[in-house]
C-alpha cells in the first residue's frame, strides 16, 4: 500500500516511519521542557502518546493538504490576493486537526472533549498552522521541480527537433542543387557527345536510386559515403573526360566511421567547379581519409584552382560549403570544422575534421575499392 503525495507515491511503512520520527522528536522536546522548567514529569509513554496523537493526525491530513495545494496554488508574482483561498484553508484544516486530536485524546485522557479541544488549540494550534504551510511549501517545491524538469525536457525535445529540421532542410537542399548542376552538364553534351550524355544519365539514375535507397538518418559510414561519391565522380569523369583524374586514399580503419551523408559530394563539386570548371587544362582531385587520435580527417585537394583568384571561395560561398559548415555545427558543435587552404605550388585543399565514431550499417552495403 502506498500513500500519494502529489505525484509521489510513498510506501505506507516508510510514510508512517517518517511521522513517527517527527512524533518522537516533539515528544522528547516536551519531556526536556518539563525537566528544565521543573514541571511534573510524566511517563515516557505519555509523551510518546501525545506526540503520536498530534502528528499521526497530520499524517492523515497531509495527502489532503497536498491536493488542496495542487488545486489552489500560489503562483508568482506573490500578492496578498493569492492567499485568498489558502489562508482560510490553512485555518480550517488546522482547526480540523485540533478537533481530531481532541477526539482521539478523549479515549486516553480523563477529561472530556471540550477540555481536550481547548488544550489542543492552546498548545498546538500555532504548530499545526506552521505544519500546514510547511506541507504546502513542500508540495509547491515538488510541483515547481516537476514543472522545471518538464520544461527542460520539452525544451530539449524542441531543440533536438529544430536541429533535425535544420539538418533535413540542409540535406534536402543538396540533392536538388547537385541534380540541377548535373542536368545542366548533360544538356550541354546532348548536341556535342550523345553517347557521353546517355552515359551520364545512366550514372545519374544510379546515383538518384542510391539517394532514394539511403536510410533517412543524418549519418552514414564513410564506406557508404565513398560509394555515393564514386557514382558522382563517374558522372564528372564522363563530363570532363581526360581533363579530370581522381585519386582516393583511405585508411582501412576509417571505413566504419560515421560521417554526415552527402558531406563529400558538395566539396568535390566545388573543387571541380572552381578548378577545371573555370580554368583551362587538366586537374586531379584527391580525397584522403585518415584517423588522427579521436578525429577523422578528410582532405579534398584539387591542383587547378587558387583562393587568391577567387576570394569568395575562401569564404565558403555557395550552397555546398556553407551547408557543409552548417551541418557540421548542428551535428557536432565545436568538435568538427571545415576550412579551405592554399597548397604549394598551386591548388586548394578543403580540410574536414570530425569526431571519430564508428557506425553500424547493414551487411549488404556495397564494397569500396581503396586506391
Amino acid at each position: 500500500m502506498k500513500v500519494r503525495l502529489g505525484n509521489a507515491n510513498i510506501g505506507l511503512l516508510h510514510y508512517l516511519g517518517l511521522w513517527t520520527v517527527v512524533a518522537a522528536v516533539f515528544g522528547a522536546q516536551e519531556l526536556l521542557r518539563d525537566i528544565v522548567d521543573d514541571h511534573h514529569v510524566w511517563s515516557l509513554w505519555d509523551y510518546t502518546r501525545w506526540g503520536m496523537v498530534q502528528w499521526y493526525t497530520w499524517a492523515a491530513l497531509a495527502p489532503w493538504v497536498f491536493r488542496l495545494a495542487e488545486r489552489y496554488p500560489i503562483r508568482a508574482p506573490l500578492r496578498l490576493r493569492g492567499l485568498g483561498k489558502q489562508l482560510p484553508l490553512s485555518l480550517g484544516i488546522t482547526m480540523l486537526a485540533m478537533v481530531i486530536g481532541a477526539m482521539v485524546s478523549t479515549l486516553f485522557e480523563p477529561s472530556d472533549f471540550i477540555q481536550q479541544l481547548w488544550y489542543f488549540v492552546g498548545q498546538h494550534f500555532a504548530t499545526g498552522l506552521l505544519t500546514y504551510w510547511a506541507l504546502f511549501a513542500i508540495q509547491q517545491a515538488m510541483a515547481f521541480h516537476e514543472e522545471k524538469s518538464r520544461r527542460e525536457l520539452e525544451a530539449s525535445r524542441l531543440t533536438a527537433e529544430l536541429a533535425q529540421s535544420r539538418l533535413r532542410a540542409l540535406k534536402s537542399q543538396l540533392q536538388p542543387h547537385f541534380l540541377f548542376n548535373t542536368l545542366h552538364a548533360i544538356a550541354t553534351l546532348l548536341d556535342e557527345d550523345t553517347l557521353s550524355a546517355e552515359d551520364m544519365l545512366l550514372r545519374l539514375s544510379d546515383l538518384l536510386r542510391a539517394f532514394l535507397e539511403d536510410y533517412d538518418g543524418q549519418e552514414i559510414s564513410l564506406k557508404r559515403e565513398l560509394v555515393l561519391l564514386d557514382l558522382y565522380l563517374g558522372i564528372q569523369r564522363t563530363r570532363f573526360k581526360d581533363r579530370l583524374t581522381t585519386q582516393i586514399y583511405v585508411s582501412p580503419d576509417t571505413l566504419p566511421c560515421a560521417v554526415p551523408s552527402l558531406i563529400l559530394q558538395p566539396i568535390v563539386e566545388n573543387a571541380i567547379r572552381h578548378g577545371i570548371g573555370e580554368r583551362v587544362g587538366a586537374d586531379c582531385v584527391e580525397i584522403e581519409c585518415r584517423r588522427e587520435g579521436d578525429s577523422l580527417c578528410i582532405d579534398v585537394r584539387n591542383r587547378n584552382s587558387t583562393l587568391e583568384a577567387d576570394t569568395s571561395a575562401k569564404k565558403g560561398h555557395g550552397i555546398g560549403l556553407s551547408n557543409t559548415a552548417l551541418r557540421l555545427r548542428e551535428l557536432y558543435g565545436d568538435e568538427a570544422q571545415v576550412r579551405l587552404e592554399m597548397i604549394w605550388p598551386q591548388g586548394v585543399i578543403c580540410r574536414l575534421r570530425l569526431p571519430f565514431r564508428e557506425i553500424e550499417e547493414p551487411d549488404e552495403s556495397p564494397e569500396v575499392v581503396i586506391a
